[in-house]
């Protein structure tokens, strides 16, 4: 049976990111709807793992045998509002109110407060289930501080709003390969693969001995 894994999000600019660092395990990636999964996922962790648990976990019991599900669960944390939105991230003055609206509240919360105090990081759990029931978990984090602009096309959420210093620019502002470099998705993504490499390929056949 051929392993695949189904990454839990519909969410079409996190899939590019999932296939440009786990196309090296050379097995399909699928999204959700790719697979054919349909689910309402209650998200009440009180962690940024847990709710990558519980999606994966949820998603998993809906797959073919064989099938690794990962999910994600990220957010920014601004340790001025004493780590607000945090795990509240997708969620923070509701879940279909535009991140434009959200990233301007954001902003203005933080007016007039100095740079060496609006430092933030967006964080990423993600957890692979494994056919098997076993439950593993990565964590990324890209450290920052939260602009008194919004600025750039690029990426999406709240990355108009987060400066990265080395860059000179917003999380928005940097090229999908370089922000895959540094992001806290990236890393996370990273430490999973290696996780995962070496699960699905096949040892090489020892040299037929002759005479």
């Amino acid at each position: 049976m051929e392993h695949r894994i189904i990454f839990a999000t519909g969410n079409a600019g996190k899939m590019k990111e999932v296939r440009m660092i786990l196309g090296e395990l050379g097995i399909p990636v699928l999204s959700m709807k790719e697979a054919g999964i349909a689910a309402d996922i209650v998200e009440n962790g009180k962690s940024f793992e847990e709710n990558a648990v519980i999606k994966a976990e949820t998603i998993r019991d809906l797959t073919a045998d064989g099938d690794l599900v990962l999910a994600d669960d990220s957010g920014l944390e601004i340790d001025y509002l004493d780590g607000a939105p945090g795990i509240y991230s997708a969620r923070f003055m509701g879940e279909d109110t535009c991140y434009t609206i959200k990233n301007t509240a954001l902003v203005e919360k933080l007016a007039g407060v100095p740079e060496e105090k609006r430092t933030a990081r967006f964080v990423c759990a993600i957890a692979c289930a494994f056919p098997d029931g076993r439950t593993i978990t990565t964590r990324g984090v890209m450290e920052g501080i939260i602009a008194h602009e919004i600025r750039g096309e690029n990426g999406f959420g709240y990355d108009p709003i987060f400066y990265l210093p080395e860059f000179g620019c917003t999380s928005a502002e940097i090229t999908p390969e370089q922000k895959n470099e540094v992001s806290h998705r990236g890393k996370a993504l990273r430490a999973m693969r290696k996780e995962l490499e070496g699960l699905f390929t096949k040892p090489e056949k020892e040299p037929e001995a002759k005479g």
